[in-house]
């Protein structure tokens, strides 16, 4: 049930689209789809319900979609970089990958009719686009280091994993949260950084002691707009590790039923707390999760400065490191991604993450390895040590692929760093974050 404070006949045209038939039916007809090809799919289905299935038409280059990928906490293995690798180097020229700032991958060139091979081999290495795409949760964050990090809090994969498998339903596609207001971002935080992005998502849990016990402090409607940016504010709530699968559900729940469905410019949660206020939206969701929350800690353990990774690093287990990789703008080819792949099996133990400033580590490096592992060729294109200003950019797509973006990023990003790295000198990192729109996704 959906119980939004307007009426029916005030729904914007998304709200209708999802009304007609949900996103996820789309998973049955993709032979189909495959088969007729992409000038044949009804519309509607091509321009937005088949991102429920994480697979987008881009206007900007029709015929080739972008398939965006869900990798909860941002962690992959070797085996599944190189079948993505596969996936992008079938498209030649076209093919490539994007890391996003969600910890996630997007790869381009995308033929429909190859999508039922591609999910075929999806399913064989345990990745997902599901749900990944419109009014969906999206890649849920976590500590880019998470059970590596000497000073971690907390290790946030486990619980990353169990959240991303409640609201997908193990990957299959859950129709519980398929039809949310608008897009919704979580974030858990797990060490003493702030390098999950909390402020800006929906819900970030931030790790905190009350009465010497550790949890998280819950902030929420946190988000980045074409019409407004806010940063997200306390719920006044305190959660043990284990209550927060049952929170996240709660939360979303809330905001499924009576989240705001006319103006979708004004769809995000915070314009359901600002309507409600803070005090109701918590009653609200304590009455749905079936229990009285903890008020907030009086402080948490988050420092409001992330580290970004590159470099060395000592891991908490003894003899070993994990190496941050500078992947400017967050793109790379087939012949990259293969290449990374190999280094995280050969030198470690064929795990490799991402951060939402669109880097790659590769960790469990043995300190026997090490020297090898810094001298390998691929080094020298993705580096440990940029210089300044490369080494903390941030862009969107822009608008080679994108069809909202108004000027291209990527490039353009690259080419004015390089440049301004020639005529000055800088003593630390200056961040430059590109977006091509007012969305902000940069």
């Amino acid at each position: 049930m959906t119980g939004t404070i307007e009426s029916q006949t005030k729904l914007n045209k998304f709200e209708k689209i999802k009304a007609e038939k949900d996103g996820l039916a789309v998973k049955t007809e993709i032979e189909h789809f495959a088969r007729i090809g992409w000038e044949a799919i009804d519309e509607t289905d091509r321009n937005h319900r088949l991102k429920w299935l994480g697979i987008f038409f881009r206007p900007v280059t029709p015929g080739k979609f972008m398939l965006r990928m869900r990798m909860p906490n941002g962690i992959i293995t070797s085996q599944q970089m190189r079948v993505l690798a596969e996936v992008v180097q079938r498209y030649g020229d076209d093919g490539n990958a994007d890391i996003t700032t969600r910890q996630n991958l997007q790869l381009r060139g995308i033929r429909i009719e190859d999508i039922p091979d591609i999910f075929n081999k999806f399913e064989r290495v345990g990745l997902t686009s599901v749900q990944s795409g419109m009014d969906n949760v999206r890649n849920i964050t976590g500590s880019p280091v998470a059970g590596i990090d000497a000073n971690e809090l907390y290790d946030t994969r486990e619980l990353v994993q169990q959240v991303q498998d409640m609201i997908t339903g193990n990957s299959k596609g859950n129709p519980e949260f398929t039809n949310l207001p608008r897009k919704f971002n979580i974030a858990i935080a797990g060490c003493v950084d702030n390098s999950v992005h909390a402020e800006i998502n929906d819900i970030a849990f931030i790790p905190a002691y009350k009465n010497d016990k550790f949890g998280f402090n819950v902030l929420v409607g946190g988000f980045f707009s074409a019409k407004r940016c806010e940063a997200a504010i306390p719920l006044n709530a305190w959660v043990e590790p284990n209550q927060v699968v049952a929170l996240c559900r709660a939360l979303l729940e809330v905001y499924r039923d009576y989240g705001l469905r006319g103006n979708r410019q004004k769809s995000r949660l915070m314009w359901l707390i600002d309507e409600w206020g803070v005090a109701k939206f918590r009653s609200e969701v304590e009455q749905q999760m079936g229990q009285i929350l903890e008020t907030e800690a009086l402080k948490d353990e988050i420092i409001w400065e992330k580290r970004d990774h590159i470099g060395v690093y000592k891991q908490k287990q003894p003899g070993l490191n994990y190496v941050g990789l500078n992947i400017p703008v967050g793109r790379f080819y087939a012949a990259d991604m293969f290449d990374i792949a190999r280094l995280a099996e050969v030198y470690g133990n064929g795990e490799i993450r991402l951060t939402v400033e669109q880097n790659v580590i590769i960790s469990n490096i043995p300190d026997s390895r090490l020297e090898a592992f810094l001298a390998e060729p691929l080094l020298e294109k993705f580096s440990i040590d940029p210089q300044p200003l490369t080494r903390a950019i941030v862009s969107c797509t822009g608008a080679q692929f994108c069809n909202f973006a108004l000027i291209e990023t990527k490039n353009r990003a690259l080419a004015i760093a390089k440049e301004l790295e020639t005529e000055l000198s800088m003593p630390k990192p200056v961040r430059i974050h590109w977006t091509g729109c007012p969305n902000s996704c940069g």
